[in-house]
């Protein structure tokens, strides 16, 4: 079987190298290249110190796709569309792209791409020729409310409090991430106004179209590296056994997510493709808790799950990964 050709532009910063370490070792994909504006000639492991010893490939500052299949672009929010626009890419190379650039819906895309929650678009993804990889806040809440807005149970305002590591905030030190200032510290950002909820309201728009409830995000800071944890709350009508009835049996054709009896923890999730829920009653009141490595089902390994089910592959393919559980 020929293995599947993949170049990478953006491949210094954090999902950058996530997708390189995913990628090595993938059984059905040949790493081509990989494109960095600022670190062409240099070796992978000499920007991405945990791949000393697993490859001598270099960083290229040149772009070709005459040798590809699948494009990952990785670069920051923005970027991806720039690219697009300066470089003329073969029709038949498809894209998977890690930035909000192409997530919500636009007739004026250059390219039409697919909103790439495998959950919730498991058959639009394996047609699709450009596929917009969902942000990690996005993929770590929206997992525990695709089986209750594909059943048109979303009747009620949802309450959502996130917590995300560092990674989160990208490889480039500021202010709030910088270890002096995040470390033994919580802080809240964003709170009701994230970017990401805009790509949550238009895919529980498209599950349930007559949904017009709020959705009160507050998303977190926490002093860890990787990983998010979020709580979500909200009325319903279910019984605490037909919750749970329905979020194992919607989830139980797919591999990575999983609903545990017990609460869940971070460092079940960590380094791994793997989405947790765990699921209660309390009143009237259904509580989730949801949660993912913002790096890989959150960004990386979510974009080669995509790669995996448009090419044809195992949809586990290269993702058999092993928590990092102490």
């Amino acid at each position: 079987m020929n293995k599947v050709k993949v170049g990478v532009i953006g491949g210094a910063g954090y999902t950058g190298g996530e997708l390189i370490r995913i990628l090595l070792n993938h059984p059905g994909a040949e790493l081509t290249f990989v494109h960095s504006a600022s670190n062409g000639g240099n070796p992978f492991h000499q920007v991405h110190k945990d791949l000393i010893g697993e490859t001598e490939k270099t960083f290229t500052d040149r772009f070709d796709d005459r040798e590809i299949d699948v494009l990952f672009l990785c670069s920051g929010h923005g970027q991806s569309k720039l690219f697009l626009e300066e470089h003329k890419v073969r029709g038949d190379v498809k894209i998977i792209d890690l930035s909000q650039d192409f997530r919500l819906h636009d007739p004026d895309h250059l390219r039409p791409f697919t909103y790439g929650l495998v959950e919730a678009e498991y058959e639009a993804i394996k047609k699709a020729e450009n596929i917009a990889n969902p942000g990690c806040f996005a993929t770590c809440i929206q997992l525990g409310l695709v089986p209750l807005g594909k059943a048109g149970k979303l009747n009620a305002e949802i309450h959502v409090s996130a917590m995300t590591g560092s990674t989160g905030a990208g490889q480039r030190p500021t202010a709030t991430s910088h270890f002096s200032w995040r470390n033994n510290n919580i802080s809240v950002y964003k709170a009701f106004t994230h970017q990401h909820l805009l790509e949550i309201n238009q895919s529980i728009r498209e599950w349930q179209a007559d949904f017009c409830q709020e959705i009160n995000f507050v998303p977190f800071r926490g002093n860890f590296t990787r990983g998010i944890l979020a709580s979500i709350y909200l009325d319903t009508d279910l019984s605490a056994s037909e919750l749970t009835d329905l979020y194992k049996g919607y989830y139980e054709p797919h591999p990575f997510v999983h609903i545990s009896d017990e609460h869940i923890d971070l460092k079940q999730v960590v380094n791994t493709n793997k989405g947790l829920l765990h699921i209660e009653k309390h009143g009237s009141k259904a509580f989730i808790l949801s949660a993912i490595d913002n790096l890989v089902k959150g960004a990386s390994g979510q974009a080669v799950q995509n790669m995996n089910l448009m090419c044809g592959l195992d949809e586990t393919a290269g993702l058999n990964l092993k928590p990092v559980a102490f």
